[in-house]
């Protein structure tokens, strides 16, 4: 018997309602509306993976996801989970395009994988952290809403705000100038989500340097191939600027370093795929450039992936993987605790999440 030969796979949708739209410069989302993969070895372990697609983003939906995950099935069936490198590498070839399909798969590979060699996923990427603390996002939403949050997630500890940016440079202030009154002693980053033009943005930082609000980070400021606009807005201000929709593979990240453009890469799982995200990884850091770890609108399947990920490769300076979901409404359970704003990595095997 091969232990790690795969079985059965299963493909289904995974449908889960935001307590609120979750807005951003480019579009809002009302409902979770991603896939769940289930893949079982010989050996009985099942290994689960998820795909999160955003359109606006990665011009993925869930029709797309669940018609590439279903063309994958055959192919899947009689391979190894112990060959994920190689499975990735051909899944790659053909639907490279469809990112968090491959994530999906790439997931429920490792999840498997790991479970039969009885050891957690993150000690299997190298166990450089233990425990790891997010920020918590505010959308687009109005000045006494983003005030009452802020003052809200202070109390429950978190210590970083990050707040969504883009759409009107007076609302995005308001809010700002909300959420410090709200949270004096956090920390607070901007996420324009490609919403300005680089003018746009570096005169936005100076309004807030008026009103005396200094970022942490300034995350994709303009639209995802402007590498030169967003290297000017770079050299315009000593905000560390971090590139996000503009890195989806290995080879955007070598465009990230050879034009300087950025102090940071967010790697997203659902943008690249577990592997490629290793690779960036190894990019950015070869550069010099600085790690920051993010997520679409994820359950804890896939927030619980990119905990471990970034755990266990350590380093990452921005760790933007706040829950959204109500526990009560998550269809999984267990994976590390989460004690706002700490995440706390444990010995369980695999990811450690399960279906309830």
């Amino acid at each position: 018997m091969d232990a790690t030969k795969i079985t059965h796979v299963s493909i289904e949708p995974l449908n889960i309602p935001l307590e609120a739209p979750f807005t951003i410069a480019i579009g809002a989302k009302h409902n979770i509306e991603n896939v769940l993969v289930t893949i079982q070895l010989e050996n009985g372990v099942q290994g689960y993976g998820e795909a999160a697609p955003l359109e606006p983003i990665n011009g993925e939906n869930q029709a797309t996801a669940l018609a590439t995950l279903t063309s994958c099935k055959p192919f899947l069936i009689g391979q190894k989970a112990s060959d994920y490198r190689q499975l990735s590498k051909q899944l790659k070839n053909v639907f490279w395009a469809q990112a968090t399909a491959r994530c999906a798969i790439e997931m429920a590979l490792l999840d498997a994988y790991t479970k039969t060699l009885g050891i957690p996923l993150f000690q299997f990427w190298g166990g450089a952290e233990h425990q790891i603390e997010t920020d918590y996002t505010i959308d687009i939403v109005a000045p006494i809403t983003a005030r009452e949050n802020a003052l809200k997630l202070a109390q429950q500890g978190y210590k970083t705000l990050k707040t969504k940016v883009g759409k009107s440079l007076k609302d995005d202030v308001n809010r700002l100038l909300a959420i410090k009154e709200g949270a004096p002693d956090c920390r607070i980053m901007l996420d324009a989500n490609q919403g300005y033009t680089p003018s746009e943005a570096i005169h936005f930082l100076e309004v807030l340097e008026k009103n005396d609000i200094r970022p942490e980070l300034f995350e994709q400021p303009v639209v995802k191939h402007d590498l030169q606009g967003m290297k000017l807005v770079k050299e315009n201000t000593s905000v560390p600027v971090a590139a996000d929709e503009t890195v989806f593979t290995s080879a955007d990240a070598l465009a990230v370093a050879r034009t300087g453009c950025a102090d940071l890469i967010n790697i997203k799982l659902m943008k690249s795929g577990l592997i490629e995200a290793l690779d960036i990884a190894a990019i950015a850091r070869s550069a010099n450039i600085g790690l920051m770890i993010g997520c679409m609108l994820e359950s804890k399947l896939g927030l619980s992936t990119s905990v471990h990920f970034a755990a266990g490769l350590g380093g990452f300076q921005f760790i933007d993987l706040d829950p959204h979901l109500d526990p009560e409404k998550e269809p999984f359970k267990d994976g590390p605790a989460f004690n706002a704003p700490n995440y706390q990595l444990t010995n369980d095997a695999g990811i450690g999440v399960r279906k309830k």
